[in-house]
């Protein structure tokens, strides 16, 4: 799944600072700056113990706001969301290798024919809900209804999705189905065909945008229209899974309680209660100090504040694990809107930030190198690009990216016309220029670091002030900038945890309701094609055009990048079996504790 923190499709797919890894157990060094090196793994000395086994495993979920509460992965849109419902299994449907392909042996199978253009999935025979209900084929394709729906409040629809055959004329309400999946054994059966128009190499991989990753109960959500799906009480607070454990008890926006599933087919969970609980950024340190939690949730979309590093890592009955981070900060400029009527995202001619100069100039003007070295403890760094290094084989390692420069920022301000009036600039055209910045409530050094962009933003000569006066509550935050027009943000701070299939069109694409700085151009849709066209199964030819992609939107400055990171967490010496690494397909299941309190 993607996710944002925003959560994004096929993502795992925002949230005011942060969004895999392969190989070694320890997370490597890559991008613009040395960084923590930690294992991946961990486990407790000693046994797993019975009254350990029988205890309640505590997890945190670092948030400065309640979490919305929507259980469906298709329906989701923050990881906040995907992190408190994670026992449940995120109803995935497919296990992985180290790398996120997909292979035989999850809820269902893949098997892709390039030639027949058919995507076959298959459930398993054992396949079923935590009600004890059958997961049916209907269940594998009600999520492409839901994210092609034009009432739908899902944010996963992309152009790739038009790939299916029928998902157009769905999508556009001409047709009541999607014509191109079909049902080998009927609805009630196993196995679904979704045929397409063209096939991707992204395809082999979770989290691409044009197979679906999960299931959704279609029977148990009954006649519920998809438009009020997000809303029902069997999405936020009776919501079913098909993952190792069962939700208990849900107490809305602070905590999510659970047992283990009686009817998983997977393997069996070895604690007996799971407790999830929000925890503000600022508390979390005392929260560790006097043992309330066993480790964070997120796993490699783990937020923990990287200030807070060198106070958890003191801690003895702690050890820090981490893995590169499937996602990234990065600054958003509004430079359009969204027409509801063909649901494309257009570019204002006379946008506030339409010059592309005046961007570029913004992000110039600010040293992340300093503000990562201050704040980052060597768990985050300046970002170069707008793909994570973990995804190795097309992240351009040789950007340059925004390097701190003021001298540039103000030569680009003066050539673009934006020459100062008393103590700020104007427009180009002699009006007077205030720029609302959006970021969220977060801890005291994310805070700091907003003033401090600020502050360097003012030295260029820019009047910028913060959106309400002050950091945004994450939930007002992300309602003001998914609204399809909106002027009260014009840049903005946000974080994807991104999916594990590194194809961008979900976040940048033209019709891509993530896209919330509206930046659409003919070329930014030509390169994204390319990245999984005919010629893009040939891993060098697709490199090369997801490098010319990331140099083309360095490029524009529509969106810039902030910093990359670790995904770490503290995790108690009672647990065993904690394992990030993307091929431990059944990370709650393997997790066991020696003692019945975290020591």
């Amino acid at each position: 799944m993607s996710k944002k923190k925003w959560l994004m499709a096929g993502l795992i797919g925002l949230s005011a600072l942060t969004l895999a890894a392969c190989g070694s157990n320890k997370s490597s060094n890559s991008g613009t700056a040395k960084h923590v090196s930690m294992p991946e793994t961990y486990s407790g000395p000693g046994k797993a113990t019975t009254s350990g086994n029988n205890s309640t495993l505590k997890v945190a979920e670092v948030n400065d706001a309640p979490f919305a509460g929507i259980s469906s992965p298709t329906l989701a849109s923050n990881a906040e969301d995907a992190d408190v419902f994670s026992p449940g299994g995120g109803d995935n449907l497919f296990n992985v290798t180290k790398n996120y392909k997909i292979v035989d042996g999850g809820l269902a199978n893949l098997k892709l024919d390039r030639k027949a253009k058919t995507a076959t999935i298959t459930l398993r025979k054992d396949a079923r809900w935590s009600n004890g209900t059958k997961v049916t084929a209907k269940d594998i394709e009600y999520p492409y209804e839901i994210i092609g729906n034009k009432k739908t409040e899902s944010q996963q629809y992309s152009s790739d999705y038009a790939t299916i055959k029928g998902m157009a004329a769905y999508h556009a309400g001409k047709a009541k189905t999607i014509s191109g999946i079909t049902y080998p054994d009927g609805q009630k059966g196993r196995s679904v065909v979704i045929h397409f128009t063209k096939m991707s190499p992204s395809m082999q991989y979770l989290g691409n945008s044009f197979i679906w990753g999960t299931v959704e109960p279609y029977e148990y959500y009954g006649k519920t229209p998809i438009s009020k799906l997000a809303e029902s009480a069997k999405v936020r607070k009776n919501p079913i899974f098909t993952g190792p454990y069962k939700l208990d008890k849900i107490v809305q926006g602070e905590s999510t309680s659970w047992s283990p599933n009686k009817y998983y087919w997977g393997k069996k969970p070895q604690i007996k209660n799971i407790a999830i609980q929000v925890v503000s950024s600022n508390n979390i340190v005392a929260a560790f100090k006097s043992k309330k939690y066993d480790f964070v949730a997120g796993g490699p979309n783990a937020t923990m504040p990287s200030s807070q590093y060198p106070k958890l890592k003191a801690l003895k009955d702690y050890s820090e694990v981490g893995i590169s981070s499937l996602g990234y900060n990065y600054f958003g400029f509004n430079v359009g809107h969204m027409n509801t009527k063909t649901g494309l995202n257009v570019m204002d001619k006379n946008a506030k930030m339409g010059n592309k100069n005046l961007r570029k100039a913004m992000l110039y003007a600010v040293n992340i190198d300093a503000v990562s070295k201050k704040f980052g403890n060597g768990l985050s760094w300046r970002a170069n690009t707008l793909i994570p290094p973990t995804f190795k084989n097309v992240y351009d390692a040789k950007a340059p990216g925004f390097k701190y420069n003021m001298k540039k920022a103000k030569s680009l301000l003066n050539k673009a016309g934006y020459k100062k009036q008393g103590k700020w600039r104007t427009q180009p055209n002699g009006k007077k220029l205030t720029i609302y910045f959006g970021g969220m409530s977060s801890s005291a050094a994310t805070e700091a670091k907003y003033q401090y962009y600020i502050q360097q933003w003012r030295k260029a000569g820019l009047n910028v002030k913060m959106t309400t006066g002050k950091p945004m509550e994450m939930n007002s935050f992300y309602s003001t900038l998914q609204k399809p027009s909106q002027n009260k943000i014009d840049v903005f701070l946000g974080a994807w945890a991104v999916s594990s299939e590194p194809t961008p069109t979900q976040m940048y694409g033209v019709d891509a309701p993530y896209n919330m700085g509206h930046f659409a151009t003919k070329k930014n849709t030509q390169l994204l094609n390319s990245l999984n066209n005919d010629k893009a199964w040939n891993s060098k030819y697709r490199a090369q055009q997801f490098k010319k992609w990331q140099e083309y939107m360095n490029s524009q400055a529509a969106y810039g990048p902030e910093m990359f990171s670790l995904a770490w967490s503290p995790v108690n010496k009672r647990v065993k079996g904690y394992d990030l690494r993307p091929q431990n397909n059944e990370f709650w299941s393997n997790l066991s504790l020696t003692a019945a309190n975290p020591k």
